[in-house]
């Protein structure tokens, strides 16, 4: 695997990322590692088949009687907050401290965080004290995450994810990534002391239910089999180009959202190497 020396950390050239970015997928072709996914109702089956579609493999274990010997035995735990139920709260807290124990990387989605859904967002506090391996949300959360006043819209984003990573940055204080997911995506890198943009996609992706929630899996997955960041690139090239090729083929919402999910299965190094768009920014 491509190490990412000093000489990287000190200047990350985006031929680089993309080339630990196709390590990273042939890697997780080949270890089709175990996920963990404890998410919400209306994304279970989404997300699952999004994850076998990218080469993993999904187990949707979610409740207090059975987390933490699964959570012993899984490559990466995925925790979505969107239908939270009182035994998903108690699996989610015991799966997250049982994998932090581990040293077994996990992601946190705090889906709908704010005042408005406190029960919901205590949990996510909680849930981020125990420090999770990646954050990822859209705009909204995230700022509101890291402690700014933002006018939420239920589970939707009402701001712009480039106006909203640099209010992002004291959450890396409790993980080693966060990633803001919009028209671009943000990813800021404890490790490259950046922040990696992705561009590409479709503006589709947003009216399909669960995308947002099966990429917090899929980042999942990738952490699995590669360091934290590369992971977190990793995932969000896979999700851009394939909503990009598929609009190209398809541009009403059933038939984007079928060769989408065919678009995330089909992906391969020269996909990769032909449509990967990433900017290198600094902090």
């Amino acid at each position: 695997m491509t190490a990412i020396t000093e000489q990287t950390l000190q200047h990350p050239s985006t031929t680089l990322i993309i080339q630990m970015v196709i390590e990273a997928w042939q890697n997780l072709q080949k270890q089709q590692p175990l996920v963990q996914c404890i998410t919400n109702s209306v994304a279970a089956n989404y997300a699952a088949n999004v994850l076998l579609a990218a080469g993993a493999s999904p187990a949707m274990i979610d409740n207090p009687f059975e987390a933490e010997s699964f959570a012993n035995i899984t490559s990466a735990l995925s925790v979505n907050l969107g239908t939270p139920t009182p035994d998903q709260m108690q699996a989610m807290k015991i799966s997250a401290e049982t994998v932090s124990k581990k040293s077994i990387p996990w992601v946190l989605d705090p889906v709908g965080y704010g005042a408005i859904l406190k029960w919901r967002s205590d949990m996510a506090d909680t849930l981020v004290s125990l420090k999770p391996t990646v954050i990822r949300g859209n705009a909204s959360e995230i700022s509101a995450l890291a402690g700014n006043q933002v006018q939420s819209k239920g589970v939707d984003s009402t701001v712009a994810s480039h106006e909203v990573y640099k209010q992002a940055l004291p959450l890396l204080q409790n993980c080693e990534c966060v990633a803001i997911s919009g028209e671009s995506d943000f990813i800021l890198s404890k490790e490259l002391n950046a922040v990696i943009q992705v561009n590409g996609g479709s503006f589709l992706q947003p009216k399909i239910t669960a995308t947002g929630c099966a990429l917090g899996a899929l980042i999942a997955a990738y952490c699995a089999v590669t360091t934290p960041t590369i992971a977190t690139i990793s995932a969000h090239i896979h999700f851009a180009i394939a909503g990009k090729l598929a609009f190209e083929k398809n541009q009403t919402v059933g038939r984007f959202n079928v060769a989408f999910l065919d678009e995330i299965y089909s992906l391969n190094v020269d996909k990769i190497s032909n449509y990967a768009n990433i900017e290198v920014l600094k902090f």
